[in-house]
């Protein structure tokens, strides 16, 4: 499973963007729940370790057990529908050794086994791709872990996997015709759905969701419920302006220490940054992110085979979609959707399994095209 690569061949870019995003995590979960910190801490341990011993083990080798991948993945998902725990009415973790133990996440990891999942399929099916059959085929096995994702209720996490699912077909090497068709037909589809879903009498989605997306598009009427929380976020960002309160400041004027912010070590770890480190600590992070994004989409285009490509482009839309989505309802420019910032959120089984997705997207680094 180990080969031998060239050192210089290592792109230290990315390890240094994901310990330094891990870094400014640390410090805001510090700040937000202090409890939590080491925990982080000790995830950013595992996590670099499990990264750089798989970024040395050839993913060629590791994508042959795609199939098993992809039946854990909806045993997994199957279980948290079946036995999962119950927090903030929604059903997503499984509850590992009672009340004092381990908490874990199937709808993580599914980002990154889908991932690896059709980064096999669709390199075996590549010559005959752009079928129906093949097509089809790819569009069932998204939809099985799509729904159990969706009836959770995870409506946001649904909503990351089908932007991946995008970015994996475009990565694939689906027909730009076929594309263009799909978005012309989605677009209008999409707004009819929203619609129909916000109508009262409809089931499409559940009372918290609609009520979200309400809270959205009219924040003053519900400034004392569902819009509370971005409100707020959005006054916690704001008040640090260009250099911040400072790291873990007392102020009485602070919005985090007035505990007017809640998930602030998850879902709101930004409008912490924003606070303390001002608009240039957000900014930083934001350039990360972005870097970060940019720099697993130069991995994929230096892969050696589709397989490659779909790893490398598949982890840089990740960390994009899902890091817009948080930064997103933190300035209250998008509805809450609930979803972490990667590498930043307190969260151990989406920061492992984000690590471990870095350490596919090395590895496809360590066997780029040479260029001639």
């Amino acid at each position: 499973m180990l080969k031998k690569y060239r050192f210089w061949d290592y792109d230290f870019k990315i390890v240094f963007m994901v310990l330094a995003l891990s870094t400014i995590g640390l410090m805001a979960i510090g700040s937000a729940e202090e409890s939590l910190q080491t925990r982080q801490l000790a995830g950013v341990i595992a996590g670099t370790v499990a990264m750089i011993i798989i970024s040395f083990i050839d993913y060629s080798l590791v994508l042959k057990l795609n199939w098993l991948m992809y039946a854990g993945n909806l045993a997994l998902l199957i279980a948290v529908w079946q036995f999962g725990a119950d927090s903030h009415g929604a059903q997503r973790w499984l509850q590992i050794g009672g009340a004092g133990g381990l908490r874990f996440q199937p709808s993580e990891t599914a980002k990154i086994l889908l991932i690896l999942f059709f980064a096999q399929f669709i390199m075996k099916h590549k010559k005959n791709f752009n079928t129906v059959r093949i097509i089809g085929i790819c569009v069932i096995m998204i939809a099985l872990p799509w729904l159990l994702v969706y009836k959770q209720p995870d409506l946001s996490t649904s909503i990351v996997l089908l932007a991946l699912f995008c970015v994996i077909m475009f990565a694939g090497g689906i027909s730009l015709k076929l594309v263009f068709a799909v978005i012309a037909a989605a677009v209008p589809a999409i707004a009819l759905v929203i619609a129909l879903a916000l109508q009262p009498e409809n089931n499409f989605l559940t009372d918290n969701q609609r009520n979200r997306i309400l809270a959205f598009v009219n924040p003053e009427e519900y400034s004392t419920s569902f819009a509370r929380q971005q409100l707020n976020s959005v006054k916690a960002i704001a008040s640090g302006q260009l250099e911040g309160k400072g790291y873990k400041n007392n102020e009485l004027t602070s919005v985090k220490n007035g505990n007017f912010l809640s998930e602030e070590e998850t879902d709101f770890i930004f409008s912490v940054i924003g606070e303390e480190f001002g608009f240039k600590g957000s900014l930083t992070v934001i350039v990360l992110l972005f870097a970060l994004s940019l720099e697993c989409v130069s991995v994929a285009r230096k892969a050696k085979d589709t397989a490659g490509m779909i790893i490398g482009a598949g982890m840089g839309g990740l960390i994009a979609f899902q890091s817009f989505f948080n930064i997103g309802v933190a300035t209250f420019i998008l509805p809450n959707t609930g979803l972490p910032l990667p590498f930043v959120s307190y969260g151990l089984t989406s920061l492992m399994s984000l690590y471990m997705g870095m350490g596919f997207v090395l590895n496809v680094r360590l066997q780029a095209r040479r260029s001639k």
